[in-house]
C-alpha cells in the first residue's frame, strides 16, 4: 500500500480540493478550524460554596413512632 492510498477509516480529515496551498497555509487554517471549535463549547460554571447552599436551611423530618426519641438523636 502507497502512501497516498486511503481506506475509508484512514480518510484524511482535511482534503485540498481547489489550489495548491502551502504547509504553512494549511496549519494556519488548521489553527483557525480548531480555535473556533473550542469556543463553541461552554466554560463549566464555578464550583458553588456549601455556604450558599439553601437546603441547609431546612431541618430534615424527625422520625415518629415508638423510640422516635431515641432515633432522634442520630444524625442522617
Amino acid at each position: 500500500m502507497n502512501e497516498n492510498s486511503h481506506t475509508m477509516s484512514e480518510r484524511p480529515h482535511l482534503r485540498v480540493v481547489h489550489g495548491n496551498p502551502t504547509d504553512e497555509e494549511v496549519a494556519a487554517l488548521v489553527a483557525v478550524i480548531t480555535t473556533l471549535n473550542t469556543r463553541d463549547t461552554p466554560a463549566p460554571p464555578p464550583p458553588r460554596s456549601a455556604w450558599s447552599d439553601r437546603r441547609t436551611l431546612h431541618r430534615p423530618p424527625l422520625p415518629h413512632g415508638p423510640n422516635a426519641w431515641h432515633t432522634s438523636t442520630f444524625p442522617h
